[in-house]
């Protein structure tokens, strides 16, 4: 039996339209059915690059940013921030300061709501000309690969950017825990821009400036069920966010994301508490290419689900993103982007399926344009 999430057409933000996305079968539903093969349209034939060891991997070096150093303008720190998002393109920090509490009241509520029945779930479904809500996004065609997990996805910041018919008000707890949660990951994220404000020869307040204001806010809730064949499906395909940043929380217990890194595919080993930080699209735009978005993609096990939370940070729909001037140098470093009104590359996006890095070339200029 396929159970479809329904209402999943094309959406829109406001009046300005980021893309669409066909309605897809639930996983937890496929998995509770007690299904014997993995269906076809799950089946990833060629995932690309070696899989590192995780032994190898804590051998890497992923880099580790203390916040409270960074927040405090610790040169040494902010030295390592530089590097990070140059080399990596992801980090994970510690002494961030939000209260293990809030952490775990936030993964207990997506957790509460991935184990509501279906036809409750259902109540929050993606509706037609919306992004926001329960389902899958970035399914353009009948017959592309899909990836091995459910979601829901809601905007958080501003406030009056909520449409709280997404929200589900029947699970106790939940309102207030996100809410509580968002807050907190606004204020890391303000630090976080000035940081890479000042990395980018601007002042503390210079990115802020010149997207016109606070950066907005959306939160992606993951849910990736138990798979007998692990080997054969992916939870989420390789694809860098079109975001300025991502802040990621994820579950401390089990691995399932990877990073692409000299072309292996790394595992990331959660430090209790931490969160993970990775550059979006945007800020390689902005950045000139400096700090590249990191492609990522997530894996499944045999043996115990995986929940992740992803906060989007990005600019305004209207704002024009390109490089900052200090970060263009016509004999060393000319401009390698164009300039592009946000939404647009957002729609760019939207309208495909989650394919690597394809979507910072659409905003590359080509060599004959320099």
């Amino acid at each position: 039996m396929e159970v479809r999430v329904e209402n999943g057409g094309s959406y829109e933000v406001g009046k300005s339209g980021w893309g669409q996305s066909l309605p897809v079968p639930s996983i937890q539903e496929i998995v509770r059915s007690e299904f014997q093969l993995v269906p076809q349209r799950y089946i990833h034939e060629n995932k690309d690059g070696p899989i590192i060891s995780e032994d190898l991997a804590d051998s890497l070096e992923i880099p580790v940013i203390d916040f409270s150093f960074l927040a405090k303008g610790d040169e040494d720190e902010v030295q390592k921030l530089h590097l990070a998002c140059k080399d990596w393109g992801f980090f994970q920090v510690i002494n961030h300061g939000v209260k293990e509490e809030i952490l775990e009241k936030m993964k207990a509520a997506v957790a509460a709501f991935f184990e509501l029945p279906f036809q409750e779930k259902k109540k929050y479904a993606k509706a037609e000309n919306e992004i926001e809500g329960y389902g899958q996004n970035f399914v353009v065609s009948e017959h592309q690969k899909l990836d091995w997990s459910d979601m829901i996805f809601l905007f958080t910041f501003p406030s009056q950017n909520r449409n709280f018919k997404f929200w589900p008000h029947s699970l106790p707890g939940f309102k207030e825990a996100l809410e509580e949660y968002s807050r907190e990951m606004q204020k890391l994220a303000e630090e976080l821009q000035a940081n890479f404000s000042v990395l980018m020869g601007l002042k503390r307040d210079g990115l802020k400036r010149l997207q016109g204001g606070e950066l907005k806010q959306g939160i992606r809730m993951n849910y990736y069920p138990i798979c007998s064949r692990p080997d054969l499906v992916l939870g989420i395909s390789p694809h860098s966010d079109g975001t300025s940043f991502t802040l990621l929380l994820q579950d401390d217990d089990v691995t399932g994301l990877q990073i692409k890194h000299n072309e292996a595919w790394v595992p990331v080993k959660p430090i209790p508490n931490s969160l993970i930080v990775n550059i979006g699209d945007a800020t390689e735009i902005q950045s000139n290419g400096m700090y590249k978005s990191i492609e990522h993609r997530a894996v499944t096990n045999e043996k115990k689900p995986r929940i992740s939370i992803a906060t989007f940070m990005f600019p305004d729909d209207e704002q024009e993103i390109g490089p900052v001037e200090t970060m263009i140098d016509d004999q060393n470093r000319p401009k390698l982007y164009r300039n592009i009104k946000y939404v647009d590359y957002v729609r760019e996006k939207f309208s495909r399926k989650m394919e690597g890095k394809a979507h910072t070339q659409f905003a590359k200029l080509r060599t004959s344009d320099h």
